[in-house]
């Protein structure tokens, strides 16, 4: 699947920038071109792999390349202020290669938080292609301003989407990571598994054919009811010599391979991928459609194990939409990939709207009790001091 990547803020950048990280040393190709687009100067120079010429700086004349704050209201003001700036950029994609864009933020911050919406739905009033999102909420620990804005974003960003991705920052955060190694973890992590879903039938150059092609219609289709998806991951190293050239050009399947291990293997793989940690927790029953995607040497690909994760997955979503396929690298792992769409039971979800009902109510009482101790602040009783003017 060819994407247009397209960045907002500071998470929205550095996600980015580990995806195009990904896909360069994976040699797949997914990634058409990647935009940068941020209110604040020093984050737009924190990015190792969009270069300067696809980076765009917004708001100058608000904000003086500072950043805006946390202040989504302002993200959003900025962003389409200078939007057509971002679509300038946009035009000179070579739009004619691209199956969708994806549009990335972090939801609890200022620029992308507020911005990223604006940016979706310009791109879905001028082209064609879907628009995907991908949105970050924050941990918990990162404060009520910040929850309130992912809150407030995620209802908006949702509506202007053609499908919403999300990842919890909260439900993969380690105790005790800095701060600069625990979000490089996470964003190598998404990168990983988008790299694999977005990979998926573009072919690594060894020549491999899958049985079951997953391209990009059957990502749009699973996508395409919109809502908001989840990915599952899992990964096996397999314990055998490395493969010869001939053994990788032949692309033939050992006879073995109809046998128990690799069905038994790629069951259990799909089993992890979706019911372990997913990027966005949730129960997975009632998921409207899903996608498995099986990667891995072309010799320990089983039809049959990818056939039964399959039944297994319509059994524990309870719908029959349910694609998938194999995608066949040189490699010394078996990973599968779990897409479910349109998932609705999200507890995270919920506890996140209500602190940032809290933290509103909060603020709101905060402001009116503020105007009444500054008046009792300076006042001076029955004598007046007149004031300068």
């Amino acid at each position: 699947m060819k994407l247009a990547l397209i960045g907002i803020g500071q998470a929205g950048g550095k996600v980015v920038d580990a995806l195009v990280d990904y896909e360069r040393r994976a040699k797949t190709g997914f990634v058409v071109d990647a935009i940068a687009v941020n209110s604040a100067r020093a984050d737009l120079r924190g990015l190792r792999t969009v270069p300067e010429s696809r980076q765009v700086l917004v708001g100058l004349t608000r904000v003086k390349g500072h950043g805006v704050g946390a202040d989504n209201e302002l993200g959003a003001e900025v962003i389409a202020e200078d939007v057509g700036e971002v679509l300038s950029m946009i035009d000179d994609l070579p739009v004619h290669e691209i199956d969708a864009f994806l549009v990335v933020a972090g939801l609890g911050g200022g620029t992308g938080s507020g911005g990223a919406p604006v940016i979706a739905r310009e791109l879905k009033h001028i082209y064609t292609e879907p628009v995907y999102g991908l949105g970050i909420l924050p941990a918990r620990d990162e404060g009520g301003i910040y929850t309130l804005n992912a809150a407030r974003s995620f209802q908006t960003f949702v509506r202007e989407v053609d499908n919403l991705i999300v990842f919890d920052n909260d439900a993969w955060r380690k105790t005790g990571e800095s701060l600069e190694a625990g979000y490089g973890s996470l964003n190598a992590e998404l990168a990983r598994r988008l790299g694999v879903l977005f990979s998926a039938g573009e072919g690594d150059g060894s020549g491999a054919v899958a049985e079951s092609v997953v391209d990009a219609s059957e990502i749009i289709n699973t996508l395409g009811g919109g809502g908001v998806s989840t990915i599952g991951y899992a990964a096996v190293e397999l314990d055998r010599p490395k493969r010869g050239l001939l053994s990788r050009l032949s692309g033939g399947k050992a006879e073995a391979d109809d046998g128990g291990d690799s069905t038994n293997r790629i069951t259990s793989l799909v089993r992890r991928a979706a019911l372990g940690r997913l990027t966005l927790p949730c129960e997975i029953s009632g998921a409207e459609r899903g996608l498995v995607v099986v990667a891995g040497p072309s010799d320990v690909l089983s039809r049959r194990g990818i056939e039964r994760a399959r039944t297994w997955l319509e059994d524990e979503t309870g719908t029959m939409e349910i694609r998938g396929g194999d995608y066949p690298i040189d490699s010394n792992f078996v990973a599968a990939v779990v897409l479910l769409s349109g998932v609705y039971d999200v507890p995270r979800v919920k506890e996140l709207q209500a602190v940032a009902i809290e933290t509103q109510r909060d603020m709101l009482a905060k402001r009116e009790s503020s105007a009444a101790s500054l008046d009792d602040l300076v006042s001076t009783g029955d004598d007046r001091i007149e004031p300068l003017f």
